[in-house]
């Protein structure tokens, strides 16, 4: 038998002086001799226990779950919580919520749309339209209607041509605003025609003035304090501006009915390039129109059905022009600036030289 007397039980009291044994954290009891998580009374040890109440939500996908779905607080508290995944974003969304910038000389690291575009396996090149091609057969009408009327009539709507060759070509180079390198083209280009009409319509003055803004190009990027490889690219940027600027003079160098041809030419391709046709059919139709026009040109000029080699060549540059304007997913402002411009500016030249074998 039990020789020792039994004793009453004693209801827990919190303020008692316990027994020296290794203390716990609430939720992390000692498992020893006195029960449950280091509390001699398990109902006792509830009231020290955290409980869990009101509505919560979960980290991962951020959705309302009520409090029957809510973890033990048990487990809670020992469990870690992983971050939060942000989710991927879908292959057709925004390209600023996926993380995507435009393209910038500043640095950018960000992926641009030109990247993302090849590494998601599409094309980069974005034609520039309808709209725009109609604009540059508007302006090529008034550069055939203009050659016809004389040659200071021609200057207007050349000048034209020639600002918005500048002004496309550093847009398309994702340089904007350069106001300094438009500037410098554009005046190349006036320095051109100026030279043009004093020498006589020279093409000597072409050349000349190209070498002199090159030069100057040079000097003026040698004095600019910004990186070499931010220098570099001005300079190729400026050099071209003002070269495409100043080739598209030649319309002034060459022949009236040269330039009425060629011109009338470039405007029924680039049209016909607009067309909704799948490239190879587009770029050969292209030059078929253009060969017709320039047959339907030449039988009003002195050129006759020579006007359809004229043409022809004339429209092959004017795609040239057409398909760079098209390049590294360029914006709208590009696509109404050099996709307008560099089609009839690249065929300045063939128009010049056809124009004196035709002749």
């Amino acid at each position: 038998m039990n020789d020792q007397p039994n004793r009453p039980h004693q209801p827990y009291d919190p303020y008692r002086q316990q027994p020296q044994t290794p203390q716990a954290w609430p939720g992390q009891g000692y498992q020893g001799h006195q029960g449950y998580e280091g509390y001699e009374d398990p109902q006792a040890a509830q009231q020290y226990t955290q409980q869990w109440q009101g509505q919560t939500w979960e980290t991962q996908n951020h959705q309302e779950v009520s409090p029957a779905q809510a973890p033990d607080p048990e487990t809670a508290i020992l469990t870690p919580q992983s971050p939060p995944q942000r989710p991927a974003a879908p292959a057709g969304a925004d390209a600023s919520a996926a993380g995507y910038g435009p393209a910038t000389v500043g640095g950018n690291t960000r992926v641009t749309d030109a990247q993302r575009a090849r590494a998601e396996g599409r094309s980069p090149i974005i034609e520039p339209g309808m709209q725009p091609a109609a604009l540059t057969a508007l302006l090529g009408l008034l550069l055939a209607a203009a050659a016809a009327v004389g040659t200071y009539a021609l200057l207007v709507p050349l000048v034209v041509l020639q600002a918005v060759t500048a002004a496309g070509w550093f847009r398309l180079n994702g340089m904007w605003p350069a106001r300094q390198g438009i500037a410098l083209g554009f005046a190349g280009a006036l320095a051109a025609d100026a030279a043009l009409l004093a020498s006589g319509r020279s093409p000597a003055a072409i050349l000349g003035t190209l070498g002199v803004w090159v030069l100057l190009a040079l000097v003026l990027q040698l004095r600019s304090h910004a990186d070499p490889d931010e220098r570099m690219y001005g300079l190729m940027a400026t050099v071209a501006a003002s070269a495409l600027a100043i080739v598209a003079g030649g319309y002034l160098a060459a022949a009236a009915d040269a330039v009425t041809v060629g011109a009338v030419a470039v405007a029924v391709a680039v049209l016909a390039r607009a067309l909704p046709l799948p490239t190879p059919v587009s770029v050969v139709v292209s030059l078929l129109a253009a060969a017709g026009a320039g047959i339907a040109a030449g039988q009003v000029t002195d050129l006759g059905t020579s006007g359809a080699l004229l043409g022809a060549g004339a429209a092959a540059c004017a795609l040239i022009g057409h398909r760079v304007a098209s390049y590294d997913y360029p914006s709208r402002f590009v696509h109404f600036t050099a996709g307008v411009a560099l089609p009839l500016a690249a065929a300045a030249p063939a128009v010049y030289v056809l124009g004196r074998v035709l002749a």
